[in-house]
């Protein structure tokens, strides 16, 4: 009874006498649930399943055979090239930190976890950094303040990862931090400026 009642509800609507199904209206079709002895009383799925665990849990116990565990720290995996690891600065050739403090990357940083106060240098084209701050347990490490950063003052190929820390102030990294891991830059820095168009339609033209 409970079967005739649901064909009922389910059932598509009737078409008028005039002919033809009524516009508007979807057909649907009831498909039943597989519903075996078996799947009623579960044990014969529960003990396929501890079978399958079994199998695996012996497998590995003697032979490892389908482990894929790294035993870190000891076994540690081949990172990539572009991994990224801690931030640095990077310094140009007589020390000083490349940084000229045009705040791009604390802008586009979307965890606000970089914070930089400028400070003048005593030339009037650039400033410098009094203050850079990188709270790496806020980083999710994007890599964007890299991609951003107009003269390679930052870069995240440390291949270093966040230490443990047991206080919440001791993850973040000061300026002093982040450039005993970097290194003089390479490269340039100022870019062909302005007229670059021009210039590059000059070598197009000079080009056999």
């Amino acid at each position: 009874m409970a079967a005739s009642h649901a064909e009922k509800t389910h059932a598509a609507p009737a078409a008028p006498q005039g002919g033809g199904p009524r516009k508007g209206t979807v057909a649907v079709r009831v498909v039943g649930r597989p519903d075996s002895l078996e799947q009623r009383i579960y044990l014969p799925e529960v003990v396929k399943g501890l079978g399958v665990t079994a199998k695996h849990f012996f497998a590995n116990l003697f032979s490892r055979k389908y482990t894929v565990t790294v035993e870190y720290p000891e076994q540690k995996v081949k990172y990539p090239p572009r991994n990224r690891g801690l931030h640095r600065l990077m310094h140009r050739e007589d020390g000083e930190v490349r940084c000229v403090a045009c705040m791009l990357c604390p802008t586009v940083c979307p965890a606000h976890c970089i914070t930089i106060v400028p400070e003048e240098t005593g030339n009037g084209n650039e400033k410098r950094p009094k203050v850079f701050e990188i709270d790496e347990l806020r980083c999710v490490v994007c890599g964007l303040c890299v991609e951003a950063c107009p003269c390679d003052a930052i870069r995240m190929d440390t291949g270093e990862h966040a230490t443990a820390v047991d206080f919440r102030a001791d993850a973040i990294l000061g300026k002093l931090d982040l450039l005993k891991r970097g290194a003089a830059s390479t490269a340039v820095q100022g870019g062909v400026g302005g007229d670059w168009r021009a210039k590059a339609d000059k070598t197009r033209d000079e080009t056999p």
